[in-house]
């Protein structure tokens, strides 16, 4: 198996972890040493599991997408000329 599938396995059985100690959590309360202490090891292990993630090596990581600029200035009106607003009906008034 690649590193990628391996950290990817070992992701969905966080995954499972996460839903099972929910589950306890539920039986349990949240209010206990242990039920507390269960979370925050769990927690650290996904933490580290991120961070060996971040450091394998020939992993690609999604790229963020390019921002794209949104001007503050108004629409020019025209755009909206012969349309109805969904719901509202049109911009004219009833009947014409």
């Amino acid at each position: 198996m690649s590193v990628h599938d391996e950290l990817t396995s070992v992701q969905r059985c966080l995954e499972d972890l996460f839903r099972s100690v929910g589950r306890l959590e539920n039986q349990f309360g949240s209010g206990g040493l242990e039920m507390r202490r269960v979370k925050a090891d769990a927690d650290r292990l996904r933490e580290s599991v991120a961070l060996l993630r971040d450091a394998a090596p020939g992993i690609e990581r999604p790229k963020r997408p390019d921002l794209v600029p949104i001007s503050d200035a108004p629409y020019d009106n025209s755009l909206w000329t012969d349309t109805d607003d969904e719901g509202l009906g049109a911009h004219h008034g009833p009947g014409h």
